[in-house]
């Protein structure tokens, strides 16, 4: 039964409705250089910021229930956030979770990948980092994994370590590689053979990110796939070697092969199963691309194997990466929509395709259906099917025309929008069409803002992630990494910079604080707009961004 919400008795609903407004992947950005937000034209957002209550949200890592602050924000679970007002465990926390209660080993993917290699009498392989940095991966969720094979009848096991070095001390490889090939010699037995067929370096083979070098997919491909590269007989051995010739860390060993009479022991065929177990996704996307794709433009993988891949997690929800993946996103209860149905509330929930499913499906807690038909309204706008870069102000005009006529319409008392530009013109690296994506975005806030004010009503402006805020490569010192040709090396992944909350509401007569909370994280937008709504939130919820005391 939904649950009703109780009146705010220090806030009455205003005239007009109160409008969120998610601007998909824009942030501050920490750089100047490659920071498309701040280069922009945004006479609307800079106004905005200049004369209304404001603050700066947490966007990734743990504000929105991944493991570290090391780990970027992303679509999904800064919608999860925002739309439930809590923070629900994500990345290596979820999958802790699903082995624990074992969810894991009962979901569809497992069971197939495992049915796959017992009817074919294939090798089910496991590529991914081989440490317990828990930025990455974790060897505990291998280990177990591979107890759970063996259990479920899978006869062959081969893992592909990469080796760690920057989570991990820098030379601590075979403190993790030594046990591991142990654990495999216990495992092993006349029914179930398990070993290390392949390793190298994670600066050097498989884990490249944001196509910065494909050359060392390339080597990963080679070295974990076809069982091309240097060979030894032993993990041990293989990693002594290599630094004693090259005096590398672990991150940078170069790539090894590990053989039997001169033949490696776990080349990828037909058949076989491979799981990614790496949860992060930034240098999981890459590796997957050459599993997935039926043709590759960006390097000759030689020889495609007919495998059953998945991935630990879903590495990108935008573009749906990997196809397969073994830990499903949380299960979210008690959602903003749930609410505000319970409480009579009229809703409009409208975007674009590219991210219509995130302001419906990911905000309302990965419910794909509505809480209620009478009070809910969903409206897509069908996305332009082209590169976003040759449309950069994508449906950013459609969604404003007709939000501002359901404004005027008096219909919805709560409407929220998607505006994808930052984001998914943000993924192409093309810094022109960035700046183009954001400055056609500003145009429609300048609209929305005239109406909220004829209206009465109130917008709310924020963002799931930052990505158009930080569009280069810097190194260490702050500097922009360059090309070959002196250009500046594109970065198309989200960022780790905070993103805006902005109030705009014309009609306010001091009923809260002008100076907005601060260090608080995206989920408290959710508290926030149930008191704009002259609602009290859920107890649970995490604390709004307003000040009413």
């Amino acid at each position: 039964m939904l649950e009703v919400l109780k009146k705010n008795p220090k806030f009455t609903r205003r005239k007009g409705p109160v409008v969120l407004v998610i601007m998909d992947g824009v942030g501050f950005g920490k750089y100047r250089s490659g920071d498309a937000v701040a280069e922009a034209h945004t006479e609307a957002l800079d106004g905005l910021l200049k004369t209304c209550s404001w603050t700066k949200l947490k966007a990734h890592g743990i504000a929105v229930g991944l493991p570290s602050d090391d780990d970027m924000g992303n679509s999904e679970v800064g919608h999860n956030a925002i739309g439930c007002g809590r923070v629900f465990a994500q990345g290596a926390k979820l999958v802790n979770k699903s082995i624990e209660t074992e969810a894991i080993y009962s979901g569809a993917v497992w069971v197939k990948l495992i049915e796959n290699v017992k009817n074919t009498k294939g090798t089910l392989h496991f590529i991914g980092l081989a440490s317990d940095g828990n930025v990455h991966s974790n060897l505990a969720h291998l280990r177990s994994m591979i107890i759970k094979a063996k259990s479920s009848g899978v006869s062959k096991v081969r893992v592909h370590t990469l080796l760690d070095g920057r989570d991990v001390g820098e030379l601590s490889a075979l403190e993790f590689i030594d046990p591991l090939e142990d654990f495999l010699k216990e495992q092993s037995d006349s029914d179930f053979d398990a070993k290390i067929a392949s390793g190298g370096g994670r600066m050097v083979i498989t884990m490249d990110r944001y196509n910065a070098n494909w050359d060392m997919v390339k080597k990963g491909w080679e070295t974990h796939v076809l069982g091309e590269g240097r060979l030894f007989a032993g993990a041990h051995e293989a990693i002594q070697t290599l630094r004693e010739e090259t005096g590398a860390i672990d991150q940078d060993l170069p790539p090894f092969v590990l053989a039997e009479n001169g033949v490696p022991i776990g080349t990828v065929q037909d058949g076989d199963s491979v799981i990614l177990f790496n949860f992060r996704g930034d240098r999981a996307q890459e590796i997957t691309k050459a599993f997935e794709a039926k043709e590759l433009q960006e390097f000759d993988r030689k020889r495609v194997p007919n495998v059953e891949y998945a991935g630990m997690m879903e590495y990108d929800g935008d573009l749906h990466i990997p196809r397969q993946y073994l830990v499903n996103p949380p299960a979210i209860n008690r959602t903003m929509a749930e609410f505000l149905c319970g409480s009579g509330v009229t809703q409009l929930s409208i975007s674009e395709t590219q991210k219509f499913g995130h302001i419906t499906y990911f905000f309302n807690g990965n419910n794909s259906g509505k809480f209620s038909d009478a009070l809910e309204t969903y409206v897509e706008i069908p996305s332009d099917i082209l590169p976003f870069e040759q449309r950069p102000w994508m449906k950013c005009a459609e969604i404003t025309d007709r939000v501002l006529q359901e404004i005027v319409s008096g219909k919805y008392d709560f409407i929220k929008l998607n505006y994808p530009n930052g984001d998914m013109v943000g993924h192409t690296g093309n810094y022109q069409a960035v700046l183009c994506s954001l400055e056609a975005m500003d145009l429609q806030i300048a609209r929305l803002k005239k109406t909220i004010e004829q209206v009465g009503g109130i917008m709310i402006i924020s963002a799931d992630h930052g990505n158009s805020d930080d569009m280069f490569e810097h190194d260490k010192k702050g500097e922009v990494k360059t090309k070959a040709d002196g250009s500046p090396q594109s970065k198309t992944s989200h960022s780790l910079n905070p993103v805006p909350c902005i109030i705009y509401d014309p009609k306010y007569k001091g009923e809260y604080a002008r100076e907005l909370k601060e260090g608080l994280g995206i989920s408290s937008l959710a508290a926030a707009c149930i008191e704009l709504l002259g609602f009290l939130p859920p107890e649970d919820y995490d604390k709004s961004v307003l000040d009413f005391s």
